[in-house]
This record gives C-alpha cells, sequence and structure tokens, in this order.
C-alpha cells in the first residue's frame, strides 16, 4: 500500500544528491529538513545526541553524507567517514525514527565480476572509498536491527546532472569540459562500460521506497551500460558543437559493470529511468544556458 511521505530527515545538505532530493520529495507533499555540516558536523565527539534530538519517532531519515573522493583519498578521510557513521548509529539508537536510508554505492561490489551485478553480489571493495560504504552499511545495519529500524540501502550507479559537486569522470566532466574547453579527454579508448543514472531518477527512487517503505538493499541503475568512448560520442552530438576528443593513457586495465534490473523492476514495476540522451540533453541545455556568457563555440558536429 502507497503511504503518504511522512517528515524526512536528509543528512548531507550540501551535497549533489541532496539539494535534488529535497525538492522532488517537498514537489510530492513531504516535509523535508536538511541538515548540513553547518549545522551539525557528524565527525564532531557530541554529534550523535546532538542529532537525535533532531529525530522523530515518525521520521524517515536519509544519510546522503560523506566525504567524496575528490575531498581525499587516504586513510584519513576513510577513518572521518566511519566517525560519522558512527555518530549516525547513535542517534538512530536514541532517536529510533519509522525508516532509515543509506546513500551508499554501486562500488561496494566487486570490480572482477563480469557478469551481471544484482543486489546479493559479493561486496568486495577495490579502494577505500568503496571500503567506507561498506563499512558504514555493516555500522548502520547493526544499529537499525538493535533498535528495530527498517533499514534500507540505495546503491546508486555513476550520479549525473547539472548540480553535480564532484566534477566525476563521466557525464559530469565531460560535458563541464566540453562546454569549457571545447573538448573530452579520454583513458585509453574509453573502453569501460558503466551505467549512468540522472540524479532525478534516483530521487524518484528514494521517493518510492519511502512511500512504499522499502527495506533490504535497492540498485539504482538504468537498463544498459555504455562505454565512456560511446558517452563521448553521445555528448559530442547532442551538443551541436566542434569538440575534440582527447586519448590519454591508461594507468591500469580497463573493467566494466553490467546491472541486472529485475529487482528494481519487481518493487517498482511501472518506474523508467531516463534515457541516456535525454539525461545528457537536458544537462546540456541547463549548463549551456548558466555558461552563457561565455564565448560561443562553431556549431559543427564531432568528427566520427
Amino acid at each position: 500500500m502507497l503511504m503518504p511521505l511522512p517528515q524526512v530527515l536528509i543528512l548531507g545538505a550540501g551535497g549533489f544528491l541532496s539539494p535534488v532530493l529535497r525538492r522532488h520529495l517537498e514537489a510530492h507533499g513531504a516535509n523535508v529538513a536538511a541538515m548540513g555540516r553547518d549545522a551539525l558536523d557528524l565527525t564532531a565527539p557530541d554529534a550523535g545526541p546532538r542529532l537525535a534530538e533532531q529525530i522523530g519517532s515518525r521520521d524517515v531519515v536519509v544519510m546522503a553524507a560523506a566525504l567524496t573522493p575528490d575531498k581525499g583519498k587516504n586513510a584519513a578521510t576513510l577513518m572521518a567517514n566511519l566517525s560519522m557513521a558512527e555518530a549516525v548509529s547513535r542517534a538512530l539508537e536514541q532517536g529510533r525514527p519509522a525508516q532509515f536510508i543509506y546513500i551508499s554505492s554501486d562500488g561496494v561490489y566487486d570490480a572482477r565480476f563480469s557478469s551481471l551485478l544484482n543486489e546479493e553480489s559479493t561486496c568486495e571493495p577495490a579502494d577505500l572509498y568503496s571500503l567506507m560504504h561498506v563499512g558504514r552499511e555493516r555500522i548502520l545495519a547493526q544499529s537499525c536491527r538493535q533498535a528495530g529500524i527498517p533499514f534500507l540501502v540505495v546503491r546508486p550507479c555513476a550520479i549525473y546532472g547539472p548540480g553535480d559537486t564532484h566534477n566525476s569522470y563521466g557525464p559530469n566532466r565531460f560535458i563541464r569540459s566540453a562546454l569549457e574547453d571545447g573538448k573530452i579527454t579520454l583513458f585509453g579508448n574509453g573502453e569501460e562500460r558503466r551505467h549512468h543514472v540522472l540524479v532525478d531518477d534516483v530521487s524518484e527512487l528514494i521517493r518510492l521506497c519511502i512511500a512504499h517503505e522499502t527495506t533490504g538493499v535497492l540498485n539504482a541503475v538504468t537498463g544498459r551500460a555504455v562505454s565512456f568512448g560511446e558517452l563521448a560520442e553521445k555528448i559530442c552530438r547532442l551538443s551541436g558543437r566542434k569538440i575534440i576528443v582527447e586519448k590519454r593513457p591508461r594507468a591500469s586495465p580497463p573493467t566494466h559493470r553490467h546491472f541486472d534490473t529485475s529487482a528494481l523492476a519487481r518493487a517498482f514495476p511501472a518506474f523508467r529511468a531516463t534515457s541516456l540522451d535525454d539525461g545528457l540533453q537536458k544537462m546540456l541545455a541547463q549548463l549551456s544556458s548558466a555558461n552563457s556568457a561565455a564565448p560561443k563555440q562553431e556549431t559543427e558536429l564531432c568528427p566520427q
């Protein structure tokens, strides 16, 4: 049964996903509060008790707060992220909200696994950032289990959209570089195949999960993986500009990620992810408008 949206508390107000998620939930009638580091530093010694004071028994808490790789890839960043999870776990045990949703990453899965990945695939993180998400999932799951709180982990693939704060390799970096510098830089020939999901779609999936009181694990992915080379070609074509595609030597062998979306289809059969072409076009239009004061480039399709 579809439930009306409750009070939602989002942790990580300054990130990429949170502002879009907040607007999306509010547009569907939810009362949303969002906390950023300026309001509460989750690494502070008293963060747990202070956060618990903000949580009501009927609230849904969504944790999208993390120090991302652009902030650091070392052990200190890992420990700071785990410290945040420890503080939130203490707050959950005291506040006991109606539901807790943790925004993780598809990076937790074993990158060497070449078959279709699903929610039950082995987690074997390849770097400290992915290890952080696995550790957080375990910490928060244990606290929710002990406190009897319904718990959901959402594992998105690479999220893209106009408000991206990380400039990550893929649509976010490629489009900005294409519009600002007239070029896209690939590692190798861009052979790696990945899923890319529009931030609006992730927000809609989270809304559905709240409305349906979903628990467990859900991958926020699309139906088809594309190579970074194909992605660059799409951006060239959709931009209608003369874009140079540069290729740099890669530092490691290419890896691919393909997902089985059966669980997503079973949970929300009416959900349809935005096509990559439509999502890229939307991002190009919004960023082009924002960059309208920049010098205009010659209109020409990218050479094949």
